[in-house]
This record gives structure tokens, C-alpha cells and sequence, in this order.
């Protein structure tokens, strides 16, 4: 007859609470039954593993080299059992997003830490990074979720689109701000913090100067709106920003106005779908979903 498991299982707790009445109490089961199992045990090794004196049970040499070795088993898994509580309960696991970089400011520390505050035990892996870099990290199963912007350059996502609309962004003195939407006309000869050339907001940008027929003035080209937002904090300019960058910035020398046409900023939300997602994942992308739909914005151009 081979060894159980819960034979050891009753040994070990015989040595740890020193009576049979004590390892009965943290199995949850009856003192006979713990007698049972203890039995067995011995009948398997051939040789005694407790001998009474004056009431109490003292472990042999025997029980010794024995427990040292089911220590590590039985330890193991009771943490294995707590795991799987753990998982059931969403308390532990890994939660892994990554995100673009206008979000990675505020947005998405803010949403992970609210995520994160019933879930002690979560382990967290975010990263910030340019949209194609998101994408190829999510595609080869670094990250779970990303949170990046168009256009998808790769097959194989499950892709929730996000239009957002931007605002623009003036220094907090600025005459413009006497404005509550801004447009091309307004803003003639003013000078444009923007986007290189292949972002979306600076192609949309320069195409609404055009169709107004009005010159469009750029001055600083940075990769980061949040490098854009801190030239306009120094007056050299306004910039069209998307609302994550605007809003989690706290320190002031700034205002923001809408832009008409609106621009817009063409986002999404990834998953792969060679893998599915962890039960952690599927709450997260959950709470990302609800905390991103405020942003989106309705059809029409004003």
C-alpha cells in the first residue's frame, strides 16, 4: 500500500502541535481519525514514529529524519492550497499592461492602484512605450493588455476602438483663452507645438488649417505630449493635447480651450488572441473599458 499524502499530512501535524488532540483541531477532523492515519503511517514504515511518556507523545529519531523531509512537502502545499484561493478570490497573480505614453502619466497608475488596493498580494508588471512597441510586446505575450494608438499593425488582437477628442492647450495668460472654441482662423500666426509629422494629430492638424486656407505656423516638434505641455507652460506656443496628459497635470501655467474642427485621437485597446486573457485580466480590462468610456467622443464635428 502506497503513502498517502494525508498520513504525512497527519504526522506532520502531530509534530507541530505536539498531540494528537492539537493536529485534530488544525486538520479539521476527529482525534480517531488522526489516530487512524498516524497507524497506517507506521505500519507502512515498519517502525514506531512517537513513544508516551507520562501522557505526552515524543517523536522518535526515526520521526525526525522523516519529518524534515515531508516539512517541505506538506508546507509546499498548503501555499500551493493558498494560491489557489488566492487566484479564486483575484487576490494574488500578475496583472500585465502596457500602455502609451500619455496615459502612463496619471491615467493608468491611478486606474492599476485602485485595481490593486483590494488585491495586496498582486504582483504588477506596466510599461510605457511607443504604440508599435505596445503592440509587438502584447502580440508575443509579455503583456496581457495594452492600451495603445492607431493605426493596428499586426493580425491577431482583439481590438476595442477609442476615439477621444483633444483639446488645445495655452498658456494660462493667453489672450486666446477669452475664446471657448478655438479655430484655425484664430489662430493664425500663432505658433503650434505638435507631434512629428507622422502622428495623427499633427496630420489632422495641419489638413484643418488647409481646408480653412489658413497657414499653419509650427515651431517645436517633440514625440510626447507631455514634453508639448511643458513648452506651453513656458509660453512658446499652444498644442493640441489629448484629455490623459491635460488632466494629470496638476502644476498649473496652463488653460485649455476646444478646437474646431474637433481632432480627434484614434486609440485601442489590445488583447491577443492566440491566449486568453488570465480571470485578473478579464476584471481589469473590465474597469479599463468603464473608466475609458467617459473619453470617448461623440460622432459629429462639433
Amino acid at each position: 500500500m502506497p503513502l498517502r499524502f494525508r498520513q504525512l499530512q497527519a504526522f506532520h501535524a502531530i509534530i507541530e502541535t505536539g498531540t494528537v488532540t492539537g493536529a485534530a483541531e488544525y486538520l479539521g477532523i476527529s482525534q480517531p481519525a488522526v489516530s487512524n492515519l498516524l497507524a497506517q503511517l507506521e505500519r507502512h514504515t515498519r517502525f514506531r514514529l512517537f513513544e508516551r511518556s507520562r501522557g505526552r507523545l515524543i517523536a522518535t529519531p526515526e520521526a525526525g529524519v522523516l519529518f524534515a523531509e515531508v516539512d517541505t512537502v506538506v508546507r509546499g502545499l498548503d501555499h500551493v492550497n493558498q494560491a489557489v484561493v488566492d487566484l479564486q478570490n483575484k487576490q494574488a497573480g500578475q496583472l500585465q499592461v502596457a500602455s502609451q505614453h500619455s496615459t502612463s502619466f496619471g491615467f493608468m497608475p491611478r486606474l492599476i492602484a485602485e485595481f490593486a488596493r483590494t488585491r495586496p498580494d498582486m504582483s504588477i508588471s506596466f510599461q510605457s512605450q511607443y504604440s508599435s512597441k505596445i503592440q509587438e510586446w502584447v502580440m508575443a505575450g509579455l503583456f496581457e493588455i495594452g492600451l495603445c494608438e492607431l493605426p493596428i499593425l499586426h493580425d491577431g488582437f482583439d481590438a476595442r476602438i477609442v476615439h477621444v477628442e483633444t483639446l488645445l492647450a495655452l498658456p494660462a495668460d493667453s489672450p486666446l483663452a477669452r475664446h471657448e472654441v478655438l479655430t484655425p482662423q484664430l489662430l493664425e500666426g500663432v505658433p503650434f507645438l505638435v507631434m512629428g509629422p507622422d502622428h495623427m494629430t499633427h496630420r489632422r492638424t495641419r489638413e484643418a488649417f488647409h481646408n480653412a486656407g489658413i497657414a499653419w505656423r509650427t515651431r517645436v516638434h517633440s514625440h510626447l505630449f507631455k514634453n508639448l505641455l511643458s513648452f506651453v507652460k513656458e509660453g512658446m506656443g499652444v498644442a493640441i493635447l489629448d484629455p490623459f496628459v491635460l488632466e494629470h497635470d496638476h502644476d498649473g501655467g496652463f488653460v485649455t480651450r476646444r478646437f474646431a474642427p474637433r481632432i480627434m485621437m484614434d486609440m485601442a485597446i489590445i488583447t491577443s488572441t492566440a491566449r486568453p486573457l488570465s480571470a485578473l485580466g478579464r476584471e481589469f480590462l473590465t474597469l479599463l473599458n468603464a473608466a475609458l468610456a467617459p473619453y470617448e467622443a461623440a460622432p459629429g464635428d462639433s
